[in-house]
């Protein structure tokens, strides 16, 4: 973890195996990742640092670079139950009684999403073996973000689609016949945008 920089390299992952803990290697090469931290926690991070230097030196044990980020006050992993138990108790008191701990990583991922952060930039930060199966993942995300976009595009053309009345300008002019006479298809007049059209439509029939 580089706090100067904001970020951390994801490198190893830890897991128990038999009531042991075992360092190995991530579980692809998508898990190998460098993450961005926001700033107030890196700040946070930092003083977390300060924390255990102070523990440590009153163990009469100096911190290594070796150290977990989190850990016992022996360097010593933290068990996971210890944890869930924790954060269980930390959610009933906020009211939220029934999140789990692997519920932040959804949230954090949704969250980003809805803000209209690139699914390949959400991908790359999850770890995730491809941008598609974020997608798929986070689906429940894309009808916000389809209703958040129509308006975007009509701000990107300037506002010139609104009419009096509320109504729009590029209304149908006219009506394309369907090959074997069925259901006329209906065509829409091109949007008057800011720059020259350099001929007339030709499938608009007046």
């Amino acid at each position: 973890m580089d706090l100067d920089l904001a970020s951390l390299s994801v490198t190893q992952a830890l897991y128990r195996v038999r009531g042991q803990y075992v360092v190995q290697e991530p579980k692809s090469a998508r898990s190998r990742r460098r993450v961005d931290l926001t700033p107030s926690l890196a700040v946070l991070l930092r003083r977390h640092r300060e924390e255990q230097e102070a523990r440590a030196l009153l163990l009469g044990r100096p911190l290594q670079e070796t150290d977990l980020v989190f850990a016992r006050p022996d360097g010593k992993p933290t068990d996971p139950d210890t944890l869930t138990r924790a954060f269980s108790r930390i959610v009933r008191k906020a009211g939220l009684a029934g999140v789990r701990f692997h519920d932040l990583r959804h949230a954090h991922a949704s969250l980003l999403m809805k803000q209209g952060v690139h699914p390949k930039v959400v991908s790359e930060r999850l770890g995730h073996s491809s941008v598609a199966f974020t997608l798929d993942t986070y689906s429940h995300v894309a009808p916000g973000l389809q209703k958040e976009a129509a308006p975007r595009f009509d701000e990107l053309l300037g506002g010139s689609m609104s009419g009096e009345g509320g109504g729009s300008k590029m209304g149908c002019r006219g009506w394309d016949l369907n090959p074997h006479g069925a259901v006329p298809q209906r065509i829409l007049s091109p949007p008057r945008l800011p720059f020259r059209h350099l001929g007339p439509p030709t499938a608009i029939i007046e």
